[in-house]
């Protein structure tokens, strides 16, 4: 296991463009990080620099205490799985599994020992002398992931490692992963664009944005119901929060053809008096108003689509030209151009200054 430091880290390349900008967070041993945001926003960047494939521009790194800046890729004790899978393809599963040893120059029986023993976690002793080519996409990512499994490092890398997989495949994948990192104990850095990845394994997510800047970092629970601001809101949780604009009078705010009273959810409605907010709520939050129980908003709306899901249907809507999304019971669709009230209890509301995109401070209990 392995403590990872980073001290106001930052990525500039030669052209000048800034990747990463600040990164400060502290890792503890044996912990499962996962790095996620759109695009370009530096998380595989980030994951390079651990592994000292980039340089550091600026800032310190720190491995077990000791800085780690200047120190060589392989003396870093670290292993990296890519999205790529990156076998050779000439080997078999075996070769592959054994070649990182191989070229450490260990014993061919401690090889071979080593070698079945990670094959038998993975699932892949009936697949040891088969070629890549003969073996599906997950099979790949499981000789990848046991590549880097056998060398027992301290410390795991993960750059997207599922997205050439398919859906059923990355449920599967997810879940073996975890059970890997549960049984070895190696500080995990995982990066991923999938924040249902993000939130199903990891211990403490990184939510980056574009232009290398880091959000909110905290755990699956921590982001989902105490988003600190507008674009953790928007990015965590699927579909995504709701947002309605408005501008806060007399310690409320239009939504749809109705004033909201804030002073229920807000700590000091006061301070925001005169402010142009937004009054946001997840799709699951929503109930029927013959569900609810407590103190809670009505709000009127307009169905423009539904889908049906199954265990759910997606009900898209709109409030007085704000768009939204609620998920609701399926015996309980409503038809396309109606009119639909739902409620929002008040521990499931949020309000967002439009101007600082900061959470306002709320003290509701959410659950």
């Amino acid at each position: 296991m392995a403590h990872l430091i980073f001290k106001d880290v930052n990525k500039v390349y030669p052209n000048g463009y800034h990747a990463v900008h600040d990164f400060n967070m502290e890792i503890n041993d044996g912990e499962f990080i996962c790095l996620v945001g759109d695009s370009g926003c530096g998380k595989s960047t980030t994951l390079r620099m651990i592994a000292g494939l980039e340089d550091i521009t600026s800032g310190e790194f720190y491995i077990d205490g000791v800085l780690a800046n200047q120190t060589s890729s392989r003396d870093r004790g670290i292993a990296m799985v890519f999205q790529s899978y990156a076998l050779y393809p000439h080997l078999t599963v075996y070769e592959n599994l054994g070649f990182g040893l191989t070229l450490e120059g260990v014993d061919a029986d401690l090889i071979d020992e080593k070698v079945r023993q990670t094959a038998k976690i993975l699932g892949l002793t009936e697949y040891l002398e088969r070629f890549p080519r003969n073996l599906s996409g997950g099979q790949c990512q499981r000789v990848a992931v046991g590549r880097a499994l056998i060398r027992k490092v301290n410390i795991f890398l993960m750059d997207e490692p599922l997205s050439n997989l398919d859906a059923k495949q990355r449920v599967t994948m997810r879940s073996e992963i975890k059970q890997i990192h549960r049984s070895i104990g190696a500080t995990t850095i995982y990066v991923t664009h999938d924040q249902t990845e993000a939130m199903t394994m990891s211990d403490r997510i990184v939510v980056m944005k574009s232009g290398g800047y880091v959000q909110q970092i905290g755990t699956p629970y921590e982001l989902y119901f105490h988003p600190c601001n507008l674009f953790v809101a928007g990015f965590i949780g699927e579909p995504p929060m709701n947002f309605i604009k408005g501008k806060v009078e007399n310690a409320s705010v239009k939504v749809g053809d109705k004033s909201v009273d804030l002073t229920p959810v807000v700590d000091d409605v006061k301070a925001i008096e005169g402010r142009e907010v937004v009054f946001a709520f997840r799709p699951e939050a929503v109930k029927l108003p013959s569900e609810v129980a407590g103190d809670h908003y009505v709000i009127e709306s307009t169905v423009d689509l539904t889908e049906l899901l199954g265990d759910t249907t997606n009900v898209y809507a709109n409030v007085d030209g704000a768009n939204v999304i609620l998920k609701v019971n399926p015996h309980h669709t409503p038809e396309i151009g109606g009119k639909f009230a739902f409620c929002v209890p008040y521990s499931a509301a949020y309000v967002y200054d439009c101007e600082t995109e900061l959470a306002v401070k709320s003290s509701v209990k959410r659950h």
